[in-house]
C-alpha cells in the first residue's frame, strides 16, 4: 500500500478542485501522506494538516505520483520520475489524455484502489538528445523546427553513421512509441504500439516527394545536422524549446534505456486506449 504520494495538477485549479477533495479524502482513509510543492500549494490555497505536506520539494522517494491534468502535465511527471520506479497515476483533465490512467468520473473508489496498489504498470521508454550544452530526455518526442520568420529548415539525418537523406522542411519529429500518437501522427507518421522498442522519425511539411517516415531500431544513433548556411533551428523536448542548432552543427538522438512507469487500470491495453481516445474524437 502506498504511504507517500506526490500530487501534480494542471494550471486550472478550479477544474480539479472536486477531484483534489476526493483525493485528499481517499488519502485520509488509506493513511497516505500527500506532498504538494510550493506551486501546487499556492495554486490550491492549501494549508498543512494531517496527511498533507505543503511547500514540499518534489521528491523521488515516494510511492506514487498522482497527476490531474492533460498529457503535458502527465509528461512532466513521467520525466520527473523516469528511472525511479515510481508509478504515475494520471486522471485526464485534458483534451485527449492518451497517457491518462482514467477519466474524472467516480474518482472516490478509483483513488481508494490507487492507494491500495490495485493497478497494473507499464514501463515507457524515453529518447535522449545530446549537445555540448547538455542532454535532455523526452517521454513523447523531440522535434526540430525552423525559427519563426526564417527560411525553411535544411536538415540532413544519419543513422549508425550512414547519412540517409537531406530534406528541406519546416522540421522533423523523433518520437517514442507512446509519443507516436501525438505530433508524429499529425505528420502522417506511423503509430507504434506500446512495447515496441525503437523510435520513429517523421517530417513537418517536407518540400519533397520522397521524404518518408522511418522507424528506427533502438541501438541506432540518429544524427541530425543543420545544413543551412545562415539560419539556426530550434530543438524542442516534449513541446518545450531547449536549445538551438547553429548552421553546420549536429545533435544526436538515441533510445533511452531509463524508463518511466505509467499506472493503468487492470486489463487496459494500448489498443483499448487507441480506440477510446481517438475513436471518440471522430464522434
Amino acid at each position: 500500500m502506498s504511504r507517500v504520494a506526490t500530487v501534480l495538477t494542471h494550471r486550472r485549479a478550479n477544474d480539479t478542485a472536486d477531484a483534489l477533495a476526493a483525493l485528499i479524502a481517499a488519502a485520509g482513509r488509506a493513511g497516505v501522506t500527500l506532498r504538494f510543492d510550493a506551486q501546487e500549494t499556492r495554486k490550491h490555497g492549501l494549508a498543512a494538516g494531517d496527511g498533507i505536506l505543503v511547500d514540499a520539494p518534489l521528491a523521488r522517494d515516494v510511492d506514487l505520483c498522482v497527476v490531474m491534468g492533460g498529457d503535458g502535465t502527465i509528461l512532466t511527471a513521467l520525466r520527473e520520475y523516469a528511472g525511479s520506479g515510481v508509478p504515475v497515476f494520471a486522471v485526464n483533465f485534458g483534451e485527449v489524455g492518451f497517457l491518462a490512467t482514467l477519466d474524472p468520473d467516480g474518482l472516490d473508489g478509483d483513488f481508494d484502489r490507487a492507494f491500495a496498489g490495485e493497478f497494473e504498470t507499464l514501463e515507457l521508454p524515453g529518447i535522449t538528445v545530446g549537445r555540448p550544452q547538455g542532454s535532455w530526455t523526452a517521454m513523447n518526442d523531440i522535434s526540430v523546427h525552423r525559427k519563426p520568420g526564417l527560411r525553411v529548415a535544411d536538415l540532413a539525418y544519419a543513422l549508425a553513421g550512414e547519412e540517409i537523406g537531406r530534406v528541406r522542411c519546416d522540421g522533423l519529429v523523433v518520437s517514442t512509441p507512446q509519443g507516436s500518437t501525438g505530433y508524429n501522427l499529425a505528420n502522417g507518421g506511423p503509430v507504434l504500439a506500446w512495447g515496441v522498442e525503437g523510435f520513429v522519425v517523421s517530417f513537418i511539411a517536407p518540400h519533397s516527394l520522397t521524404a518518408r517516415s522511418l522507424v528506427v531500431a533502438p541501438d541506432d544513433l540518429l544524427t541530425i545536422n543543420n545544413r543551412s548556411r545562415d539560419e539556426p533551428v530550434e530543438v524542442h523536448v516534449d513541446g518545450r524549446p531547449v536549445v538551438e542548432i547553429q548552421p553546420g552543427e549536429d545533435i544526436h538522438v538515441e533510445f533511452a534505456r531509463a524508463t518511466a512507469v505509467l499506472a493503468q487500470l487492470p486489463g487496459a491495453s494500448f489498443y483499448h486506449r487507441l480506440r477510446e481516445r481517438f475513436g471518440r474524437l471522430a464522434r
